[in-house]
Parts: C-alpha cells; structure tokens; sequence
C-alpha cells in the first residue's frame, strides 16, 4: 500500500494519501489549510486519482480544504454523523478563542455529497480495505481507519500523547474510554500514523504513552 504524507500549512495537520499502488486510485485523509498545491503535487508524483476524501474529525485544521478537493473531482467527502455538523458550521467545534482568530476571514462551503461514517464500517473504496473505529473523546464523532498494516488515528493517539478534550464536543471520560477499549486492543505492530506529529506504533504507545497508561490501569485485562 502507498502512503504518502505531508503537514498542513497551519497547526501541523497532517494530510495523507493512500493508495493499492502508484498509478491507482487513492483517497486522501484530513485536507487540511493550505494543502491544495501540495496535494496535486503529491498526486501527480505518484499518478494518483482521488476517490474520496475522509474525514477523521470535524476540526477546521483537518477539513478546510475538503470542499475545494471534492468539488474538483465530484467525489464524496466521508464524515461520522456525531461530527457532521462542523462541516456545515465549522465554528461549533471551536473555542471562542480560536472563532475569533478564524472570524471573518472565514468563507466556509459544506461539500455537495458527504456520506456518514459508522462504527466497524468496511470501506471498500479505491481498492482499499480500511475498517472505522469510532473514538470519541477528541470530538463526539471522531474516528480512525485501520488497515492491516496502518491506523490513522486523527486526533486520538499522537506519539507521546492525545489529542486535547476541552472543545465543544469533547470529553476526557470518553477519550479514556476510547483508548482503553478502541486503541489498546490493538496488535502492538500495527503503525500509528496521527493528524499531527511523527509517526509511533501501538506497542510503542503502549509502553510510553501516559494516557494510556492509565487506560490500561481502568482495565489491565484489556490490550495485553
């Protein structure tokens, strides 16, 4: 499988495009701001036809550009419903501090064709296999996409740490919840590639992460 990624312009997010192969169709992951020039870069390296865009979460630094991505293709923008909201109004998952950073200079227009994401959801799209998991604790409707090899995880699991949880929408007790139950049952070889940040693997997390560490001491017979 191809994976090609790259950070956002703004915030580090990552963006990533995935594919069977060079010269396939791929998906892209998380278009974040500023990322159309390099993303057509990275396209037209490897020959690749986006399929689909996926959204891990509804934060405007991993949708800006899903609109202008999928509005030049006609493709679908993939969302969980508990985050769709956001891609119609992106400043109810902003604080107020950061709605006033964006606030009018923000021209904001939802995606023609966006499609809900579910909980152990196979997509089958581009030629690749990849599973959802929903993990809500960073926002209500985040998720990630496992293949055999790699899980993009948003702004669940970032090496070293996760991602905040005082954002409209969020909640630790939840995060807890998906760590222990959506991330530690995990095989410890399975490569971790996050919206923000180097990449880790799940074992690596296990032994180093504080947070989940603590999810494991919630429930020690789960993930080992």
């Amino acid at each position: 499988m191809l994976v090609a990624g790259f950070p956002a312009e703004a915030f580090g997010t990552n963006c990533y495009v995935v594919a069977p192969a060079p010269g396939e169709q791929c998906v892209v992951i998380d278009p974040g701001i500023g990322v159309v020039d390099r993303l057509d870069a990275v396209l037209a390296e490897h020959r690749l036809q986006p399929a689909a865009v996926l959204l891990t979460h509804g934060h405007l630094d991993h949708t800006f550009s899903v609109t202008p991505v999928c509005g030049a293709r006609g493709i679908t923008a993939y969302i969980h419903p508990d985050d769709g909201e956001m891609l119609a109004d992106p400043a109810k998952g902003l604080s107020t501090d950061l709605t006033a950073l964006f606030g009018g200079r923000l021209t904001w227009t939802e995606p023609e064709d966006v499609a809900p994401l579910e909980d152990g959801l196979v997509l089958k799209i581009a030629g690749l296999e990849l599973i959802v998991d929903h993990a809500p604790g960073h926002t209500r409707g985040s998720v990630m996409f496992r293949s055999a090899e790699e899980i993009f995880t948003g702004d669940v699991l970032f090496k070293g740490s996760i991602g905040r949880t005082d954002l409209p929408g969020g909640s630790m007790t939840q995060m807890m919840a998906s760590l222990r139950d959506k991330v530690l049952t995990l095989p410890d070889d399975l490569v971790v590639l996050p919206g923000h940040g180097p990449g880790t693997t799940i074992g690596r997390e296990r032994k180093g992460n504080p947070y989940l560490r603590e999810a494991t001491t919630q429930n020690p017979n789960r993930g080992w």
